[in-house]
């Protein structure tokens, strides 16, 4: 197994990591929380930057790279979820754009056709990690505030204000380009002959 691979790998490892000190009480936790998360988030860069730089590129990496990202993504969701930071709702909008995008590629496959990934779901991606590290900050904030006894009822609904419309933002980064992804490749779906190449 190449190097890329190996990191593609250590990043659902750290995925579950992640999720476990999330759940964990003290500063230490959730300081631990953030730092793996974003270390998983740069391998997500670097797999992928290797793999073109010198040529690694293999079947298992085309394969496990984008499971690897949403399960990092999806598990942090579900855990803010049952936390009870974000409400269940814009998780299911994300996995259901994820499942119907996944679908779309399979059916493209069936075909003998590759769709590859468009600038939107880059945006996506950078969208949902950005609402992953402000999640976890918040987290780590609220620990270092409760230890020192100055959390308050006011400082948690301004928290609480700053996350729902960054997730606003995210759900409609996240949807609508999924959408536009949909109506790009329409001809895939529709059956009216080969879809139209990705910018």
């Amino acid at each position: 197994m190449n190097l890329p691979n190996k990191l593609t790998i250590s990043r659902i490892v750290l995925a579950f990591v992640c999720m476990l000190l999330v759940f964990c009480r003290g500063i230490g936790a959730k300081a631990g929380a953030l730092s793996v998360f974003l270390v998983a988030s740069i391998t997500d860069f670097c797999d992928g930057y290797l793999a073109r730089r010198y040529h690694l590129t293999s079947d298992f990496g085309r394969l496990m790279d984008p499971i690897a990202d949403k399960i990092l993504v999806i598990s942090l969701f579900l855990a803010f979820v049952e936390l009870r930071i974000i409400p269940a709702w814009m998780v299911v909008l994300i996995i259901a754009r994820e499942l119907v995008i996944t679908g779309l590629r399979l059916l493209a496959a069936a075909k003998g056709v590759v769709l590859t990934a468009a600038q939107g779901g880059k945006h996506k991606t950078v969208s949902q990690i950005v609402a992953i590290v402000l999640m976890l900050w918040f987290l780590l904030v609220r620990e270092i505030r409760m230890a020192h006894g100055t959390w308050s009822a006011d400082v948690a609904l301004w928290w609480q204000r700053v996350i729902w419309y960054f997730m606003l933002v995210t759900i409609g980064i996240t949807v609508g380009s999924g959408l536009w992804y949909l109506w790009w490749h329409r001809s895939v779906w529709l059956n009216v002959g080969s879809p139209q190449k990705s910018r």
